[in-house]
Order: structure tokens, then C-alpha cells, then sequence
């Protein structure tokens, strides 16, 4: 991978030569003639020589080769080539690399088309097998990665792939680590942004989960009638032998359905007599009639 640093790098190098030829040729025209020789002689040395220094960046290796053969890396820092000779063939970053890569309709193994985009973090940790296994080793990630995306869809059903991002992602860092390691690459991590499926089915599995959640909410609420009908049977059989206490609960629920002014209550005359509130129904009547102005028997009617 030549990074963007290069052509800079040649582009001062070139600068730097015809500002130097210029003054070459500046200072031949002011020379005499029995000097020019030497003074040609000097600046084809020097020309040669400006090609020797080279400079890597901190996060760059050079890889130097010699005659066509691979001799070293180089850099960070300052270092030099026998010109002609020598050639720095590439630079290499070794910082984190970023890479956006997508499986565009891929199906799931449940047959459902997927559009899936995710995030590589990679990195050279060796920068000579980056430079010699491959040819572009950028490139070659970013292929590696696009089909171990699609190998992972194609063998996970849809609900995995929704619900276990986490899984799939550790799966898909160590496929694709595990083809670029041979090139000098590591895999730091992989993030899938987005996972897209067809509108008709998202409209379906919507329905599916409004049904599934109204289901859980019936099932609660016939729980709870449960619930109630079992308190409601325990109390029975507390209230079965125990006649004053259903009396003192039947005399609050009489009081607590009175006490709100205007309010019309109806009890079978059954109820009453069974109970015994002949007396305490007229004593309330009468007093619910005190206080509101009407005549007794108002508010509390018998059925018959």
C-alpha cells in the first residue's frame, strides 16, 4: 500500500532538483572555463547523493529493496538507499485502519434477504509479509471481510442475526482475522452499524410481537382472576363459620356504597333478612334522609 505521503515526497524531491540544477546552471555561466569540468563533475555527485536520505513517518515502515530483492525495512526516522540501487518499493501504515464493507441481499439460512453494513478495525503488525504475500493487502482485507459477512448470513437464521450481534460480530473478527493473518493483518474488532430486511416483513413480525405481547397480557390477566378467585375462596371459608364478622363486612360495604351523597344502592330482601340489617337499613335510611332532605327509603331500595 503506497499511503498519500509518497507523492509529496516525490514532488519535493523533483522540486528540489530543479532548484538545484538552476543553481548549477547559474553558477557554470559565471565560472571560467578551465573550472567548468570540476563543477560538473560536483553537481552530478550531489544530484546522486540528494537520492541517498530518505524519511519515514512514525507510523510508517519502508520497504527497501535492492536490485528487486527485499533487503530490510526502514524507519521510522531518517535513513538511506545506495541510489540506484536501492529503492523504497512502498510505505506502510501501521496505525488502525478503518474499512466499511456490506452484504448487499444476502439470505439467511432461513431464506430471508438481508442488507447488512458493518465496520472493520484492522492493522499491519507485519509490515514485510503486507508488502510480499499480497499484492494490495487493503483491498484484499476488505474482500476478505465482505465474504466472511456473507459466510456468517448464510448459515444464521434471522432471529439469531437480530437478537446476537454480539456473537456474530466475535464470529466474523475471528474468520476474517484468521484469513489476513498470513498477509500481516489483525483484526482489532468488527461492528455491525445496520441490519435491513424487506418492508413486508418487517409489517409481518410487528404484527407478530403486537399478538405475542397481547397474548402475554391475557395470560397475565387470567392469572390475576385466579388470584382473586382464590382470595375470594379463602375468604368464604373464613366468613362460613364466623357469621359475626360476614355481619361487621356486610355493615362496611353498606356503609362504604352510603356514605357518597346521592348514592342508590339496591339489596335483596333475602340478603337483608339472612343478615339481620332490618333494623341497622332503616337506622341508615333514616339518617341518609336527615341529611339530604329526603324522604326515608330514598337511597337504599329492597328487591323482592
Amino acid at each position: 500500500m503506497i499511503t498519500p505521503g509518497v507523492l509529496p515526497r516525490g514532488r519535493n524531491v523533483i522540486a528540489i532538483a530543479l532548484l538545484l540544477a538552476a543553481i548549477a546552471l547559474a553558477v557554470l555561466v559565471w565560472l571560467p572555463s578551465h573550472r567548468l569540468l570540476p563543477a560538473i563533475a560536483i553537481l552530478v555527485v550531489g544530484l546522486v547523493l540528494m537520492q541517498a536520505p530518505q524519511v519515514a513517518e512514525q507510523w510508517e515502515r519502508g520497504i527497501v529493496l535492492r536490485l528487486g530483492r527485499f533487503i530490510g525495512l526502514q524507519g521510522p526516522g531518517l535513513f538511506w538507499v545506495v541510489p540506484f540501487v536501492d529503492r523504497v518499493s512502498s510505505w506502510i501504515d501501521q496505525r488502525t485502519i478503518t474499512t466499511s464493507f456490506a452484504a448487499e441481499q444476502t439470505l439467511t439460512s432461513d431464506t430471508v434477504p438481508v442488507n447488512v453494513d458493518a465496520v472493520l478495525f484492522w492493522m499491519v503488525h507485519d509490515a514485510q509479509k503486507a508488502a510480499l504475500e499480497v499484492q494490495d493487502y487493503s483491498q484484499a482485507v476488505s474482500w476478505a471481510a465482505q465474504t466472511a459477512l456473507r459466510d456468517i448470513i448464510g448459515r444464521t437464521p434471522l432471529a439469531d442475526l437480530l437478537r446476537g450481534r454480539e456473537q456474530i460480530e466475535a464470529e466474523l473478527q475471528a474468520l476474517i482475522d484468521s484469513r489476513s493473518n498470513p498477509w500481516g493483518v489483525t483484526v482489532s474488532s468488527v461492528e455491525m452499524r445496520d441490519i435491513v430486511i424487506p418492508v413486508a416483513l418487517q409489517d409481518a413480525m410487528s404484527r407478530e410481537a403486537q399478538a405475542s405481547r397481547e397474548k402475554q397480557a391475557r395470560i397475565i390477566l387470567g392469572q390475576a382472576e385466579m388470584e382473586i378467585a382464590h382470595s375470594f375462596a379463602e375468604a368464604a371459608k373464613s366468613y362460613q363459620h364466623n357469621p359475626t364478622a360476614l355481619h361487621l363486612r356486610a355493615m362496611n360495604m353498606l356503609y362504604e356504597g352510603l356514605k357518597e351523597k346521592g348514592a342508590l344502592m339496591l339489596i335483596p330482601s333475602s340478603a337483608v333478612e339472612s343478615m339481620g340489617m332490618g333494623g341497622l337499613m332503616g337506622a341508615a335510611a333514616l339518617r341518609q334522609s336527615t341529611l339530604t332532605g329526603d324522604p326515608p327509603g330514598g337511597d337504599v331500595k329492597k328487591e323482592g
